[in-house]
């Protein structure tokens, strides 16, 4: 199985450390290489440009790709399935104008002309709204064309929307909002070690956010200490030898642990444990 990977750019780190925490380890070194072994022999990285991958993986250069939903949304490849969010590299295209113009509101662009780096998703997104602009495709610096005459509004990346506002550009809608996604051909959908990657995967990301807790407890107040704990389901609880009391070992959302340990000291759990899981299959 090979896996797409963004070979450098906001996307790579956080997909090496994910495809780490999921057991995929990197056998050697990656850097300046096209290919990259793991510790599973089945498992090969591909490293390419983010905007290539939805491409390698459906003409099956890769079986499976780690890229930004607007790359895929882009190429629009028939033949390619989302499997998961994967919760990183967050952000917006969307339609900016500049904020000392008359462009408002989506229809003002009839007959005007919109520059981006992403025309198919430009032109469906004004075809659904029945709206006909010319669409100018660039290749970089878009917030610039429409201070230099070369567009009267934009359609582009964001994240935290300060460059629009350096630019002095202001949003007039939202066109996709994105993320990293893993992707993977139609064909290997079903594939066995496609299922065992994805699932290794989503193990890292429902462990974000988690602790797991363990306390004793007296056996006269478990019920009680049941009660306080909002975790998955119900605790796991275990016999102590020779004692009065239980151990009770659960799964809490992290926000939550700081009023959970005084309520549930104040239930009487003592000897309170927490610590980080590395991953979560449920």
């Amino acid at each position: 199985m090979r896996i797409a990977v963004p070979n450098k750019g906001r996307l790579h780190d956080p997909a090496m450390d994910l495809l780490e925490r999921a057991g995929l380890h990197v056998v050697d070194g990656a850097d300046r290489k096209l290919y990259a072994d793991t510790v599973d022999p089945d498992v090969t990285l591909l490293f390419a440009r983010a905007s290539d991958i939805p491409e390698y993986v459906s003409d099956g250069a890769a079986d499976a790709g780690i890229t930004g939903l607007d790359q895929v949304a882009e190429a629009a490849p028939g033949n390619v399935e989302e499997l998961l969010d994967l919760e990183y590299g967050r952000c917006r295209l969307v339609l900016a104008a500049p904020e000392d113009g008359d462009i408002r509101a989506v229809p003002d662009l009839e007959g005007r002309t919109v520059a981006t780096e992403f025309p198919h998703i430009t032109r469906g997104f004004f075809d659904e709204r029945a709206v006909t602009p010319e669409i100018v495709e660039v290749s970089g610096a878009t917030e610039l064309t429409p201070h230099v005459g070369m567009a009267d509004a934009i359609v582009d990346i964001t994240s935290t929307g300060t460059t629009l506002a350096v630019n002095r550009l202001e949003i007039v809608e939202e066109v996709l909002a994105s993320s990293a996604r893993l992707f993977v051909r139609e064909d290997v959908l079903e594939d066995s070690k496609v299922r065992q990657v994805t699932t290794a995967l989503r193990s890292v990301l429902d462990a974000e956010g988690r602790r797991y807790i363990m306390m004793n407890v007296p056996e006269d107040r478990l019920e009680e200490v049941e009660d306080v704990i909002p975790g998955m389901g119900g605790p796991t609880v275990m016999d102590i030898a020779g004692r009065d009391a239980v151990a009770v070992h659960a799964v809490v959302d992290e926000d939550r642990i700081f009023e959970t340990i005084s309520d549930l000291k104040a239930e009487g759990a003592s000897d309170v444990l927490v610590t980080e899981i590395e991953r979560l299959v449920e």
